[in-house]
């Protein structure tokens, strides 16, 4: 191997040809005409990547001994990888530009939000996430696992679950299953008051799941509208649309 793998950095690296081919056709069917791969690592998705016909691709590595690596094994991309995290880098397009890759753990959830930020130009986001982060982020109302992440993607995309990665596809093996997600941003926003509004709600609320919202939330809304019987709930059983609308109703 030429090339060492850094835990700080999360690198677990996808080796399974199969999963590789599958996430291909996960993209092909977006219709994308320009892409951005995050953590390319050893480059074993980025190879099929490359092969994609009519297509402006780049790709984000934060490790400068990766770059270097996939500058030799990879001479066709040139002028195509950026060196630095996907967290810090400017928005790589002008265009809109589908968004996927093998996340790394650690930093999976902020590059939802990274995409989150960028919305207006990710129409499409295909990526590999820890599953117990992916179930997370697509878990409906009434769920255990709904919460802050699941409402805040919800209220700007459809997400789907749509399949599992298992530990052996991966150079080191994690000692957790992965699961690919894909995100498609939605046709019409759900209106909310505003993006600060709704983010300040959803996190004011889950931050005290277990109390009744009413308690949870009282800093937000006046005496008269916590009567209201909707804030006789609990956060998790509150649906995206239930929270936009509360937005409205905020101090």
């Amino acid at each position: 191997m030429e090339y060492t793998l850094k835990k700080s950095l999360g690198q677990h690296f996808l080796k399974d040809e199969l999963i590789c081919r599958q996430l291909v056709d996960v993209w092909r069917s977006t219709n994308g005409s320009h892409l951005l791969e995050v953590g390319p690592g050893g480059g074993a998705l980025t190879r099929f990547l490359l092969e994609l016909e009519g297509v402006e691709f780049k790709a984000v590595e934060l490790d400068e001994e990766k770059v270097n690596y996939l500058h030799k094994k990879y001479p066709s991309l040139q002028g195509k990888l950026i060196q630095g995290s996907i967290l810090d880098i400017d928005c790589p397009f002008d265009v809109p530009f589908t968004l996927m890759g093998n996340f790394p753990y650690n930093i999976s959830t902020q590059i939802v939000f990274r995409v989150l930020e960028w919305r207006d130009k990710v129409p499409v986001m295909i990526g590999m996430f820890q599953k117990e982060v992916a179930e997370r982020i697509v878990a409906p109302p009434g769920s255990r696992v709904y919460g802050i992440l699941s409402v805040l993607v919800q209220a700007y995309y459809e997400a789907e679950y749509l399949f599992d990665v298992p530990p052996t596809s991966f150079d080191p093996p994690p000692k957790v299953v992965s699961g690919v997600l894909r995100l498609k941003r939605k046709a019409d926003e759900i209106p909310v008051r505003s993006e600060r509004a709704l983010w300040v709600l959803v996190k004011t609320a889950f931050n005290q799941r277990r109390k009744m919202l009413r308690n949870a939330v009282k800093s937000l809304f006046t005496e008269e509208t916590l009567k209201q019987p909707i804030f006789d709930q609990r956060a998790e059983q509150l649906s995206v649309q239930q929270f936009a609308a509360l937005t409205f109703q905020m101090k």
